[in-house]
């Protein structure tokens, strides 16, 4: 018999580790877009956590259900395109908490 893998964190095993989903519940986010060169429309997500959360699968995960480009650089998440629409809907079906996500 192999022995599981258990969380530093929670002291659970790793297949019923809970840490990543109250990583996410716990995490302030703020959206908002911007105008890059040529007139482009950018939406950023600031105040994901890098240490808790992987912030390069997230993106990719985003960009997937958003089909759109992007790209994580500096702490924060860049989305071709606005979606100011559309991202707190997504993010809280990702796990995170629907009050602490801010559109602005």
């Amino acid at each position: 018999m192999s022995a599981q893998e258990v969380c530093k964190v929670c002291g659970l095993p790793k297949e019923l580790c809970v840490c990543q989903e109250i990583a996410r519940e716990q995490q302030r986010i703020s959206v908002y877009s911007m105008k890059r060169k040529f007139g482009k429309i950018v939406t950023i997500i600031e105040g994901v956590d890098e240490k808790q959360l992987n912030l390069k699968e997230l993106t990719k995960e985003l960009k997937s259900k958003l089909a759109c480009g992007g790209t994580s650089k500096d702490g924060r998440i860049e989305l071709q395109g606005n979606h100011k629409a559309r991202i707190k809907d997504v993010l809280a079906k990702m796990g995170f908490s629907h009050e602490m996500i801010d559109v602005r």
